[in-house]
């Protein structure tokens, strides 16, 4: 059982929270983080789509050339993007991006891949029979994709794309580095305010932080759960 000298630590730490409004500034930075993964996400699954099924193109030129935009993808960390993005953009080319944009941005050409690399593994999941068997039935190559192909693969996609949907929203923490003031910047604005007073609030406030990630993280987890269960027992 925790001593008394460390619960009063702890309730010291945490009354940060309820000097002003440094926890609704807190939920405030949470809501830019979600606005940014949400515009991220919603612009992988478009531009994921496609350059999945791109990816699953005859063309050797084409498929050699998406192939080595997502091993750059993969291979480039995120931060780097983010600084080509923000700061080399407008250095070299006179483009004026926000924070936010810049952000967006390298998520989504992020995301977009490797969205794309999920699209081309349920697309060539899906077993050649189906195919043959919906030629078979006098459908055109273009109606066998968009109603025998793309309903089984999106299927197959729903459970994955969760979790890349949580690895988007934890990578958004690095946004913190271009001056987007986001949950962890608002954290650290509260740290720093508070330290000479409050020195054990870092504590507090990055615990609060973790649980707020990993509230929003839990739950497209357990949405990924709920459709996989729900696939399995409707087979």
């Amino acid at each position: 059982m925790p001593s008394s000298e460390t619960l009063e630590i702890l309730r010291t730490a945490f009354s940060v929270f309820f000097k002003g409004k440094n926890f609704v500034r807190l939920c405030g930075g949470l809501l830019v983080t979600i606005e940014i993964a949400a515009a991220s996400v919603a612009l992988s699954i478009f531009f994921g789509t496609i350059f999945g099924i791109v990816m699953t193109a005859k063309n050797k030129f084409i498929r050699g050339a998406s192939k080595l935009y997502l091993e750059f993808m993969r291979m480039m960390p995120q931060l780097v993007l983010l600084f080509i993005a923000y700061y080399g953009l407008t250095r070299a080319f006179g483009i004026s991006l926000s924070g936010e944009a810049a952000s967006v941005l390298v998520f989504a050409l992020w995301g977009s891949a490797e969205m794309g690399d999920l699209v081309r593994g349920a697309l060539q999941s899906v077993p050649q029979s189906q195919y043959e068997s919906a030629l078979a039935l006098g459908l055109t190559k273009r109606q066998v994709f968009f109603y025998a192909i793309l309903p089984q693969t999106l299927r197959r996609l729903a459970p994955l794309s969760m979790n890349l949907v949580t690895r988007m929203i934890k990578t958004t923490s690095l946004v913190v580095f271009v001056g987007v003031i986001e949950v962890v910047k608002i954290g650290q604005q509260i740290i720093e305010g508070n330290r000479l007073k409050v020195p054990t609030c870092s504590i507090a406030v990055y615990a609060v932080i973790f649980f707020m990630y990993f509230i929003v993280c839990w739950i497209f987890s357990a949405l990924a759960g709920f459709i996989e269960k729900k696939q399995k027992g409707s087979l």
